[in-house]
């Protein structure tokens, strides 16, 4: 069990894509003020990406961990782009996240998913974020919504080159484990399926949440289980629809999904259920999930998430999810246990 044996505190991580200033400029006492406020309610691990605002995030992560002992955090980042320090007029194509950080610094990003691209990316980020170490390195965003019938070639150069060196990686104790960090579950699967990768976990993005878990659960989990490979799960809350936002997948939510919102949080009320409790202990009830890391920009919605995970919620919402359909019948719920 690496992942599960090496958090801090619980299984409540920190997701900083919103660091890099996702949907909005996000001032710096702001972004320092939630990271504080994480540390302050106990968060000890924490997630972030050279793709969140190129670099802004990391950086900004990195300002607040220097303050405290590097043994007493567990951080994971990414690889698969490299930030350059070229600056770029106009936007950057990133498929489906392609105006996501448009507040973000304006460097150029390209995909580099080879050996030494995957080196340059650990170097990087150990430098923009002033740490010695990182604990757990997640290939990024190596999925069809990113690059079109062009993804399995780009997941062959990731086979040989950056799963390759993060094993030896791994092998050598420099890092604890790797995995991919994806909001799709076909990469997942299909890393699964290769007798030489031994990855030790996996970050899945939105893809088993209250809105959208019905894939995730009866192909991707089963198999995750089998290979002992853990999953940590990001975007618990789709994008922010179930935590009072309006986006889902990253743009502004459908009216189908709206009234899927409205039905779960109506069911909430009645129960006086917190939406953000239902969606985090969702996530977590399933065996193969280690850590859920919903992510932040207001030091507030950090006090949120914690609450969230304490709050007891009555069997009879649980129940009552599942009668009505809102949840797949075979989902694993805090009542299974």
């Amino acid at each position: 069990m690496i992942i599960e044996s090496t958090l801090l505190n619980g299984p409540l991580g920190f997701g900083t894509a919103p660091l890099g200033n996702m949907f909005r400029n996000i001032p710096e006492e702001e972004a320092s003020a939630t990271v504080a406020a994480a540390w302050e309610a106990g968060t000890r691990y924490f997630d972030t990406a050279p793709f969140y605002g190129a670099g802004l995030a990391e950086i900004r992560l990195g300002r607040e961990l220097v303050k405290h002992r590097r043994d007493e955090y567990v951080l994971s980042t990414k690889v698969g782009r490299i930030i350059l320090d070229e600056v770029v007029i106009g936007p950057q194509e990133f498929g489906e996240k392609g105006t996501l950080f448009q507040y973000g610094r304006k460097n150029k990003i390209i995909y580099d998913y080879s050996a030494d691209g995957t080196k340059r990316s650990i170097e990087d980020s150990l430098k923009r974020m002033g740490v010695d170490r990182i604990d757990f390195v997640w290939i990024h965003d190596i999925a069809p919504d990113f690059h079109g019938d062009e993804w399995l070639a780009q997941f062959e150069v990731a086979r040989t080159g950056a799963m390759r060196v993060l094993t030896k990686l791994r092998e050598e104790g420099v890092i604890k484990g790797w995995g991919l960090g994806v909001n799709r579950i076909e990469p997942v699967e299909l890393m699964l399926g290769l007798s030489e990768a031994k990855p030790q976990g996996t970050l899945l993005a939105g893809r088993y949440t209250l809105l959208d878990h019905e894939h995730a659960l009866q192909r991707l989990m089963p198999a995750a289980e089998a290979k002992g490979v853990q999953i940590v799960i990001g975007g618990p809350y789709s994008s922010g629809v179930l935590a009072g936002g309006s986006h889902f997948e990253y743009a502004d939510a459908s009216s189908e999904i709206l009234a899927r919102v409205a039905k779960i949080k109506a069911l909430a009320q009645r129960h006086s259920v917190p939406i953000k409790a239902a969606a985090l202990q969702f996530s977590l009830a399933h065996p193969a999930v280690v850590s859920v890391i919903p992510g932040a920009s207001k030091p507030d919605r950090i006090k949120e998430d914690h609450d969230a995970m304490k709050a007891k919620i009555p069997d009879d919402f649980w129940r009552e999810l599942r009668k009505e359909g809102l949840v797949a019948s075979n989902a694993p719920l805090p009542i299974d246990r």
